[in-house]
């Protein structure tokens, strides 16, 4: 099969290699339809962190499952699927209460090569969504919403519920990126009245309001926090969503907080020292982490993007075959592209 390779910084090429095959019974093998390139991908491909050459990659997808393993019941070969990042089991301590990313029965493999022809899930049983019907039921701009199920309209939903939004609430949004996108659409999803999204581009500012922003501010670090303080009235923002992880974003994060305010922060982490003194003496709350995006696809979002309430995959502003990976990426990484849809088959 073909499939997308990390050769150095800055390098993919699709490259020949073997067909993945059931190896535990926990296994399904899914025929990728639609992947993607997700903002994370960029931090090793850029070079600023490690990952091994001539590796498989990418983490996000729908497909048809074609074979299962024999401990998979409620999976069928046929199933039209959305393939999640995660990988929940559905039964540990973690899934049970809610964060399916943090699962405790982790399985070797799996989860790599989403950006090829064909895919080895772990756990499929219960971390694969089945979406209704097959592909040709719906339009390509159904199919890009599906894709971001797989994780970041999950991840921006994590951020909006982390932060426990609620009706009335106004909230800022740090990050201007799919997964801070989707963070605003959550945030209105959830019952928001004002939202700010910090963003300096303009054609994602002007997705952030399609998307149900009410306020823009372009500034970074202090004098964006004293234009968040301007129009809240000095209070701050009730919640507030961290979805990009540098120092200063964090940093920006506590400040734009109304005193009792949580975060929901859901941006990698690039900093290991953190001082939290101000959160203490703030009453702020910090939470997030991993998306739950198989609870949280099977419980709200896939519902919520058949119906049409909404429509995350206007956040896919470029397509590519996958024979045109190298493209994809550097759409990415150079801001002509919010997110790259990779195109695998019908």
């Amino acid at each position: 099969m073909k499939a997308a390779m990390f050769i150095e910084p800055g390098k993919m090429v699709v490259e020949e290699v073997a067909k993945p095959t059931i190896e535990q019974p926990t296994d399904a093998i899914i025929k990728i339809v639609r992947a993607s390139v997700c903002g994370s991908d960029l931090w090793w491909y850029r070079g600023i962190s490690h990952r091994d050459a001539n590796t498989l990659v990418g983490h996000e997808a729908i497909g048809i499952v074609t074979e299962v393993g024999a401990e998979v019941t409620d999976i069928q070969p046929g199933d039209f699927v959305i393939a999640p990042f995660t990988h929940g089991c559905g039964h540990c301590a973690a899934c049970l209460a809610g964060f399916d990313g943090d699962f405790l029965n982790r399985e070797a493999g799996g989860n790599g090569g989403y950006q090829g022809e064909y895919l080895r899930f772990t756990n499929a049983n219960w971390a694969l969504v089945k979406i209704p019907g097959q592909p040709s039921d719906y339009t390509e701009d159904q199919l890009k919403s599906l894709v971001t199920l797989a994780d970041v309209m999950a991840t921006g939903y994590h951020a909006a519920a982390s932060a426990e939004v609620k009706s009335g609430d106004t909230v800022v949004v740090l990050g201007d990126g799919a997964v801070g996108l989707c963070g605003v659409i959550s945030a209105k999803l959830r019952g928001a009245k004002r939202i700010i999204a910090m963003s300096r581009h303009e054609d994602r500012q002007k997705l952030a309001r399609e998307f149900g922003a009410t306020d823009i501010v372009a500034e970074r670090g202090a004098e964006a926090v004293a234009k968040v303080m301007v129009l809240t009235d000095g209070n701050g923002a009730d919640a507030v969503l961290e979805c990009v992880g540098t120092e200063q974003s964090v940093d920006t994060a506590v400040k734009v907080g109304r005193p009792g305010a949580i975060i929901g922060r859901v941006g990698i982490p690039q900093d290991p020292n953190m001082n939290t003194n101000e959160l203490f003496f703030r009453n702020i709350g910090l939470r997030g982490g991993i998306a739950s995006v198989t609870t949280d696809d099977k419980q709200l979002l896939l519902d919520a993007v058949l119906s049409g309430e909404i429509n995350p995959g206007k956040v896919f502003t470029q397509s590519f075959a996958l024979a045109d990976i190298q493209a994809a990426y550097e759409a990415m990484d150079h801001r002509t592209a919010i997110k790259s849809l990779i195109v695998v088959s019908d």
